[in-house]
Order: structure tokens, then sequence, then C-alpha cells
């Protein structure tokens, strides 16, 4: 296992993961001035290498995929988005391994065991309190669509106040897509399941979150590209300073 430091600027590899986590302390106490406190930056560090030795799906791009079938996830496809975000979603980015797609729910909180996310994930699913997509090519998960409604997301809460009523509004906050499916067409076919699915699921609105700035990264385009909502019809309806509200009627 193995944790990297934020600022990309250390590394540190080995089996123990409690040695580990204090190389990484010391190392960010000495080189880097930041606000938290050692035991969330411990907390950190432990979800780091816990995923990195977790995610052990494939980091390679296939140069072509079969066809993609997209499905909302209900409670028999939970073991398949279970094991899609416990071994196949992050493996070339463990930062990012213990998200489990929460985050949109709760807003920024302090860094939290991946357990106790991945447990609250799994009722949220069970209850329908949150809602999503899982794409398969040949058999196996390799996308997921966060596309729950606008009111069940802390992260944002208090969008567009003068428009549509937020239960109103179906949120596409979040695509994660297995390194060999990415610039596959996955997020495309996953966004136009939830179009497709707006209606019938008693929503007004289909809504976007596009970064104002692309990085060119495959990190930073978890919202997806705006190109790909501008070619179905989303029009923008509000701009903050990171993102940019894109809307359509269903």
């Amino acid at each position: 296992m193995w944790i990297e430091c934020f600022e990309k600027d250390a590394r540190f590899d080995g089996e123990d993961v409690e040695s580990l986590v204090e190389q990484f302390v010391a190392h960010v106490r000495g080189a880097h001035d930041v606000p938290y406190p050692d035991e969330e930056v411990r907390l950190w560090a432990r979800n780091f290498a816990d995923a990195s030795a977790r995610e052990d799906g494939p980091v390679e791009r296939l140069p072509s995929i079969g066809s993609i079938e997209v499905h909302p996830v209900t409670e028999e496809r939970i073991d398949d988005w279970l094991r899609f975000f416990d071994r196949d979603a992050f493996p070339d980015n463990p930062d990012w391994g213990s998200c489990y797609c929460l985050h949109p729910h709760t807003g920024d909180v302090p860094e939290r065991p991946w357990r106790d996310v991945r447990a609250e994930m799994v009722e949220r699913l069970r209850s329908g309190a949150t809602l999503g997509y899982l794409a398969y090519v040949d058999g196996s998960p390799a996308g997921w669509v966060n596309a729950s409604r606008r009111s069940t997301y802390a992260k944002y809460d208090g969008v567009d106040p003068e428009g549509p009523a937020p239960d109103t509004v179906v949120g596409v906050s979040c695509f994660v897509i297995a390194p060999p499916y990415r610039r596959h067409g996955v997020s495309s076919a996953l966004l136009d399941r939830v179009v497709a699915d707006g209606e019938a699921r008693g929503a007004r609105f289909v809504e976007g979150y596009p970064r104002r700035v692309e990085t060119g990264h495959d990190s930073g385009a978890f919202c997806g590209p705006r190109s790909m909502f501008d070619v179905r019809g989303f029009a923008p309806a509000e701009e903050h300073e990171r993102y940019v509200v894109v809307r359509r009627p269903v």
C-alpha cells in the first residue's frame, strides 16, 4: 500500500499502515501549513492507504469497448455498485477511494472512515434517498452517475432560489467512470438514460453542474464536460465561482 501527499511532493510505500500514516503526518507538519488537526490528517491518510490496497482494478484505457447498457441501481444491483466503488472506480486515484459519491448529499464535512461512508450510501440506495445508474460493458460495471433529486444535495442547497423547486429537479451531480472505459461515451450513455427517465420519475427538469474551467484531467471531470450537456439541450441557468448550473425540461 502507499500514500501520496496531497501536494504531490512525497510518497510513502510499505505494508504497515500505521507506520505509513505517521510518516505522512510528519511530512505534512514539516512541509506544509494546513489547518486540519493531526487526527483528521491521519484519517485521510488511512483512507488513502486502504484505497491503494483495495482498489485493484485495471488502470489502462481500452482502445475500444462493447455496447453500453445502463440500469438504475436497485436493491439487486447494490452488490455490483459496491464492487465498482470498492475495486474498480479509483485504482489510479486512491485519494478519492473513500468518497462513494456521498459528498453531493453532505457537502463539505470533516474526513470520515471510508467504511462509514460506504455503509451510509448503501442505506441511501436501499431507501431511495439516493438514486443513480450503473453503466455496464460486457456485463461488468463500467460507470456510475448520481442522479438524485436536488433537494437531497446539501452541496447544491440554495442553487437558483428563484428557479424550480428542488424536489422537482433531478440533479446530475457526479459521474465516475472506471479507467478502462473513459472517453468511450459512457458518461453520455448515463446522461441520456437520466434524461429519458426524468418524466417517469415525476421530475420537471434535469440539471447538471459542469465546471466553469475544465482541467483536462480525468479527476477533474467528475461533473461531466459542459459540451456534453450543451448538445443535449441543457441551457445555463446560474453561474457560480467553480461551476455552471445547466438545465433542461424533461
